[in-house]
């Protein structure tokens, strides 16, 4: 998914930093019993990236769509509730 959004924002032209000290995530899930079967029911996901509030209106946009084009979303969705939040750092 990390690779999905830098991947859009840079088709996009959006010219943004992706370095691990500027762009990453926080990733939780739920497992939970589902007639006694484990099953995981639930992807959290925080990206963090650092941008210039110019930029922000931009960013937005790609993030908005990414998931349609990513291979491991979309390999998911309909069995595992994806829940994704974009954080913006403007210390740049």
């Amino acid at each position: 998914m990390l690779g999905t959004l830098a991947r859009v924002m840079a088709s996009n032209n959006i010219k943004v930093r992706t370095s691990e000290n500027h762009y990453w995530a926080d990733v939780e899930g739920d497992i939970e019993n589902v007639k006694n079967v484990l099953k995981l029911t639930e992807i959290r996901v925080n990206f963090h990236l650092k941008a210039s509030k110019e930029m922000h209106e931009e960013i937005r946009t790609a993030f908005s769509s990414y998931l349609t084009l990513c291979p491991a979303a979309q390999s998911v969705i309909g069995c595992i509730a994806i829940r994704d939040k974009l954080i913006f750092d403007d210390d740049v």
